[in-house]
């Protein structure tokens, strides 16, 4: 998934726009922070979720769920 895909999808899901500063600066952060992998297709960067990214959304997840039914 692109950055112009991230967009796109907010959009069409929520009908919120966000800004495109936004989205980049976030994906930045998740790639520094090991979350999500980066690579370059064509003439555009496809990002993907890494092992910690899918671990720390399990974490979140079932935390929330705890919340739930507490």
């Amino acid at each position: 998934m692109s950055g112009y895909d991230v967009i796109s999808f907010i959009h069409n899901k929520f009908n919120l726009l966000v800004s495109s500063g936004t989205v980049y600066s976030l994906l930045y952060s998740l790639e520094r922070n090991g979350l999500i992998e980066g690579s370059w297709d064509e003439r555009k960067r496809v990002y993907r979720l890494t092992e910690k990214g899918a671990k720390t959304i399990e974490t979140i997840l079932s935390a929330n769920d705890k919340i739930k039914t507490s």
